[in-house]
């Protein structure tokens, strides 16, 4: 039996590209525009913390519940980029609660996406379980 929730999965996506495109725009900002690092060169900033977020783009753009859940390990980087950073640099706080965000925002949104849009396509593992039994 599918538990239904609050949310449509409509809407779960739509929270997890926000927190996605959030990640994407904010990061290079911050990195380059707003408070540039002294010790990492702007390329490697960039690299560093962009090109992990476009691994994932075509299928969280197609709506791909297996891309939603594995999405979550990449956006961890950002939550423990953001976590460490709140507790080291106090200048850069506002920066880093903005990061953990839209990290969080991601990271929720993915997951419960994952799960609903899983179990209305038939994707369950209990239900695979169930089948191989």
């Amino acid at each position: 039996m599918i538990k239904k929730t609050t949310f449509s999965t409509d809407t779960l996506k739509k929270i997890t590209l926000f927190g996605y495109f959030g990640l994407l725009l904010f990061m290079p900002l911050w990195l380059l525009v707003l408070n540039p690092s002294e010790g990492l060169s702007p390329t490697l900033s960039l690299v560093l913390f962009t090109l992990p977020l476009l691994f994932p783009l075509k299928g969280l753009v197609q709506g791909n519940p297996y891309t939603y859940a594995w999405s979550n390990f990449i956006v961890m980087i950002y939550f423990l980029h953001s976590l460490t950073t709140l507790w080291v640099s106090s200048s850069d706080m506002l920066w880093a609660i903005i990061e953990l965000f839209f990290a969080t925002t991601m990271f929720i949104g993915g997951t419960y996406y994952a799960k609903y849009k899983g179990q209305e396509l038939g994707l369950s593992i209990r239900e695979k379980k169930k089948n191989t039994d």
